[in-house]
């Protein structure tokens, strides 16, 4: 499930009314390189949150050799964060899940490791990024996620950025619906993470 419909506010300069995923980074958009390395890895079914121009991603999308088949989830919220993207696709959650930014460059070796990760379910983090003020950090300890918050506690083992991707196994998607579901009834979703 990839997360494509955001406005992407702090790149406007470059992006000039264009989703941030279809930046072209060497003659490829960032949302071309995530469906191509999907397909590389085995994936074939593609759920794609648009909101924001989705004009333009759809269209993007039409014209890739690598896409492979898409589900098209509509964000009508989009100026209202991620969680709304995640809200607006629940229930194209029904299996296994990885949940990815659109707007990511990375190394197809990075996915891959998640993808083939002994956890069911886990997500990735960048240890070499330390935290200045509009990363999304993540602590752990004992293996285990304390936070994902712009705020690191007081005490933790492992810190870093959160990259934006996130694999979560059936029996926990119930879990991270409720946990999402809490936010929603609470009208608390203008947040980025």
């Amino acid at each position: 499930m990839i997360f494509a419909a955001g406005v992407g506010r702090r790149l406007q300069g470059v992006t000039q009314g264009r989703p941030k995923c279809l930046i072209d980074i060497g003659g490829r958009t960032l949302l071309s390189r995530h469906v191509e390395c999907l397909g590389q890895l085995g994936v074939r079914q593609v759920v794609l949150v648009v909101g924001f121009a989705q004009d333009h991603i759809r269209n993007a999308m039409a014209a890739d050799p690598f896409a492979q088949e898409i589900r098209w989830v509509v964000n009508e919220q989009f100026t209202r964060g991620s969680m709304t993207s995640l809200w607006a696709a629940r229930f194209e959650m029904d299996d296994d899940v990885v949940l990815m930014d659109a707007d990511v460059l990375y190394a197809p070796l990075v996915l891959a490791r998640l993808l083939h990760s002994p956890f069911p379910t886990a997500l990735l983090m960048d240890e070499t990024v330390k935290q200045e003020s509009e990363e999304c950090m993540i602590a752990a300890k004992d293996g285990r996620v304390l936070t994902l918050s712009k705020i690191l506690p007081s005490a933790y083992d492992e810190a870093g950025e959160g990259v934006g991707f996130l694999k979560v196994q059936q029996q926990d998607i119930p879990a991270l619906l409720q946990s999402v579901q809490a936010y929603v009834e609470a009208g608390a979703l203008d947040m980025e993470y």
